[in-house]
C-alpha cells in the first residue's frame, strides 16, 4: 500500500511542473533576456524588436521600429525600404529608383527612357523632348549629341537630323537651316552657305548653277535678273540697253521743248498784262482850251526859223 504524500509535497511538485511547462512555452529568443520572476522573455534595450505574447521578436523586412519595448513594428513608407530584420529605420530609395508601396523591402530601378533625380521617389519621370536614357536606373536624362534629336518624351535613343536641318551640341532639337544655306546629309551639326554663282531655293537640295544672264552672290535664294528690255547684264552689274538710251534721249528732248514752250507762254502772258496796264494812260483826254491862240490839241506849227 502506497504511502500518501503530504500536502506540502504535492504543492511543491505542482509548482515545479508549472515552471517547467512555462519555460517550454516561452523560450527566450535572440536579443532577449529571461526574467525569472515573470517566467517570460523581456525585450532588450536595442530598437528594432517588439514584444509579442511570450516572446521578443525582431521586426521583419519592410518594417522598422526606432524605439525599444514597443508592441508592434511600423511599415516603411512609400519611397523607403529595409531589407533586413530588426531594422530601427528605413532607407530612402537611391537616385534612379523608386517604390510606391508601403512596407517595401527593396526599390525598383527606373526603366529606360525615364529617370529619378531625387531620393525617396515614389515614381520615375519620362525624359523630356531632346533628351534620352538608354539604360535602367538613370538619375537624369542626357541631351542628344550634335546632329541628333529625341522627338518624343521617354526616348531611349536619338534620331539623326534630316537633310535641310542641323543641331549643334548645346541645342536640344534640330533646327531648319537659315535662308541662303543648305545641308543635304543626315545627322549634321551645321549647314553650309550657298556658294557664289549658285542659288539655293530649298535647304535640303544641292546648290543650283546660276543662269548666265543672272546674278547669284553668295547665299542667294534665287537668281537676280536685270530689268528686261531696259537693262542688260554687263559683268557684275547692269547697264542701260540701247533702247533705254534712245528713250531717254527722246524723253529729254520732249521735256526741253515743253520747258521752252512754257517760258514763251509765260513771256506772252507778261506782255499782255503790261499792255492792259498802259491802255488807260494812253486814252486819257486833255482839257479843252487854247494856249497862245492855238488849240491845245492842235499840231504845233513851226515858224520856220
Amino acid at each position: 500500500m502506497r504511502a500518501r504524500r503530504s500536502l506540502p509535497a504535492l504543492l511543491a511538485a505542482s509548482l515545479l511542473g508549472l515552471v517547467l511547462s512555462q519555460t517550454t512555452l516561452t523560450p527566450a529568443l535572440t536579443d532577449t533576456t529571461y526574467d525569472n520572476n515573470t517566467l517570460l522573455c523581456a525585450c532588450c534595450t536595442e530598437p528594432g524588436s517588439c514584444l509579442f505574447p511570450g516572446a521578443c521578436l525582431q521586426c521583419p523586412v519592410g518594417s522598422y521600429q526606432p524605439l525599444a519595448g514597443q508592441l508592434q513594428c511600423l511599415p516603411c513608407a512609400r519611397g523607403f525600404y529595409t531589407n533586413f530584420t530588426g531594422s530601427p529605420l528605413c532607407r530612402a530609395c537611391p537616385l534612379g529608383s523608386f517604390n510606391n508601396i508601403t512596407g517595401a523591402e527593396s526599390c525598383i530601378s527606373c526603366s529606360p527612357g525615364s529617370f529619378s533625380s531625387l531620393q525617396s521617389s515614389t515614381s520615375c519621370s519620362p525624359c523630356s523632348l531632346g533628351t534620352f536614357c538608354n539604360s535602367t536606373g538613370c538619375s537624369k536624362c542626357q541631351t542628344c549629341p550634335a546632329g541628333r534629336e529625341a522627338l518624343q518624351n521617354g526616348a531611349t535613343d536619338c534620331t539623326p537630323c534630316r537633310p535641310g536641318m542641323h543641331k549643334p551640341a548645346h541645342q536640344t532639337m534640330c533646327q531648319i537651316c537659315s535662308s541662303g544655306s543648305y545641308q543635304i546629309h543626315w545627322g549634321q551639326e551645321q549647314c553650309e552657305i550657298c556658294p557664289e554663282n549658285h542659288y539655293c531655293p530649298s535647304p535640303d537640295v544641292n546648290p543650283i548653277q546660276c543662269p548666265s544672264d543672272a546674278f547669284c552672290p553668295q547665299g542667294s535664294l534665287a537668281p537676280g535678273y536685270c530689268m528686261e528690255t531696259f537693262f542688260r547684264k554687263a559683268g557684275d552689274t547692269c547697264e542701260l540697253a540701247p533702247v533705254t538710251i534712245a528713250l531717254l534721249v527722246v524723253g529729254g528732248g520732249v521735256a526741253l521743248l515743253f520747258i521752252i514752250l512754257m517760258l514763251l507762254r509765260r513771256r506772252r502772258d507778261t506782255d499782255g498784262e503790261l499792255s492792259v496796264a498802259r491802255t488807260p494812260l494812253l486814252r486819257k483826254e486833255r482839257p479843252q482850251g487854247r494856249y497862245y491862240g492855238i488849240p491845245c490839241d492842235a499840231e504845233p506849227v513851226y515858224a520856220g526859223w
